[in-house]
């Protein structure tokens, strides 16, 4: 090659190459992993469509991994072993156990969660306004709506004196003391006995609400987590059979056939995680986006339900309520 020639081609490599490393980071497709703790009722799509409006769509410039633990323990540690695997950019941790697994398996790629009950008392992070480490995201009730359960439940059902308290304690915030403590706090002022009742398959779950159900004067509350929410079918529907009102976290548990629900909406909470998501990729630290409890929940009321166990919802619950199924 002739000196003239070679200094050509070095010198339009070096115009070439700055380019090419500005172009580069803007042109990467980033990588998400998504583990969702239950079945997703409208969660995922949430997310894909509020990172799509952010700018992020999958095939352009955005890959999702998506795993589903469905309230298996086991199964969960697998998928998250999986995910981080893969070095995503960021991951999503639907539920307690789904975030539990994440923090066994990595300390440094960035995790947003959701639907976590108690992330400080568990000790996923420092405090809710400086989470620190590599993890943000956004809880999905407070210990008092262990109360507001209580609450509910006395309203649809006067007669109740008796309350059983269904959870797993592999699953559910703090062994389910998170929501069970509030719950055996107030028991006394609305003059009723709590009975903890612990279920770890189907098996036990029947087991626990027959005998509860065998005294008479009792109703339910389903503590969130995954399990509960796996497993709603085989509660709804002994429930059901055995007459006793119940009360759920979550509205699925509502239009699956459950009696009333208050809680979050899975879905925004969902969408709130895109938001913080598509901070990070841009640069921003999960340790410096503080997190956020919820502000609005939503009663629903089945009263195909209510007929069933022959309840009556006083007119005053049903004009509270954000949607009545008839």
């Amino acid at each position: 090659m002739k000196r003239r020639e070679f200094i050509t081609l070095i010198g339009g490599a070096a115009v070439a190459w700055p380019r090419a490393l500005i172009a580069q980071p803007t042109d990467r497709v980033r990588r998400v992993g998504v583990l969702a703790g239950i079945i997703d009722y409208g969660g995922f799509p949430a997310f894909q469509n509020a990172l799509r409006e952010l700018g992020w769509a999958e095939g352009r410039n955005l890959r999702l991994d998506f795993r589903q633990g469905a309230g298996e323990v086991e199964q969960v540690q697998t998928f998250a072993k999986e995910l981080v695997d893969l070095q995503p950019d960021v991951i999503v941790a639907g539920g307690t156990p789904s975030l539990t697994a994440f923090l066994h398996e990595t300390r440094t790629i960035p995790i947003v969660f959701v639907m976590v009950g108690d992330p400080v008392g568990q000790g996923m992070i420092q405090s809710l306004a400086r989470p620190t480490g590599n993890v943000t995201g956004f809880t999905n009730f407070e210990f008092s709506m262990g109360t507001k359960w209580l609450e509910l439940l006395k309203e649809v059902a006067p007669h109740v004196t008796r309350i059983g308290v269904i959870f797993n304690p592999q699953t559910s915030p703090g062994g389910a003391s998170y929501f069970l403590r509030p719950i055996e706090t107030a028991a006394a002022s609305f003059a009723v006995e709590v009975t903890a009742m612990p279920a770890h398959d189907d098996s036990s779950i029947e087991a626990a609400i027959t005998a509860f159900a065998a005294q008479p004067g009792g109703g339910l509350i389903t503590i969130p987590d995954v399990f509960t929410a796996a497993h709603r079918e085989i509660i709804i529907n002994l429930v059901a059979g055995h007459r006793v009102p119940a009360i759920y976290p979550l509205r699925h548990f509502v239009t699956s056939g459950g009696l009333m629900s208050y809680g979050v909406d899975l879905p925004e909470q969902y969408r709130q995680a895109a938001s913080y998501v598509g901070r990070i990729i841009k640069g921003a630290k999960p340790a410096d986006l503080p997190v956020q409890s919820p502000t609005k929940f939503e009663l629903l009321i089945n009263l195909k339900a209510a007929k069933v166990i022959g309840l009556t919802v006083p007119p005053s619950l049903l004009a509270r309520a954000d949607e009545v199924i008839e």
